[in-house]
């Protein structure tokens, strides 16, 4: 695997994952705030599941639903609403889904070309965290790399060797 996600756990209720893209910070940007983009990458497909709906308004105040989907299985949904807004460089939004819930904080800072993202999320509890983590490890790793290769598509390597 060229780009490498890590997950690390920073305390009893915060986890941080990191991962570089190849990709400039607006289309990194852009594929976490367009509803037909995340539809492309954001379920590992590893898994099974698939995003069967995708609802993004993405602006402070602004709400989120996803809705998630494997076979007969009953969906499962995600929503909440974005706290902060500040195009190709930071997001953060609650996940309301649970009271278990995350509020996540998103950070896309670009380099020469290169867009290092910083999630940071953070739990109401140590329980709820120790839940979230085994989804993250394994899931959050194969979702940045279906991410890289959608970048890919959109040309974000266009002119580089």
């Amino acid at each position: 695997m060229k780009n490498r996600t890590t997950v690390e756990r920073r305390s009893e209720r915060e986890l941080v994952v990191i991962r570089t893209f190849d990709g400039p910070a607006r289309l990194v940007y852009e594929a976490w705030t367009r509803p037909e983009l995340l539809m492309r990458w954001w379920a590992p497909k590893s898994s099974g599941v698939s995003l069967l709906s995708c609802e993004a308004d993405v602006r402070v105040g602004g709400r989120y639903r996803f809705e998630f989907g494997h076979g007969a299985s009953k969906p499962m949904v995600f929503f909440g609403r974005y706290l902060e807004v500040t195009p190709h460089s930071r997001l953060a939004w609650t996940n309301e889904e649970s009271d278990d819930g995350a509020v996540t904080t998103v950070t896309f800072e670009e380099k020469g070309g290169k867009t290092t993202l910083v999630m940071h999320e953070r739990y109401p509890s140590k329980e709820a965290l120790d839940v979230a983590i085994a989804g993250m490890e394994g899931g959050m790793p194969e979702s940045f790399a279906q991410l890289d290769e959608l970048l890919v598509t959109l040309g974000a390597g266009a002119g580089r060797s």
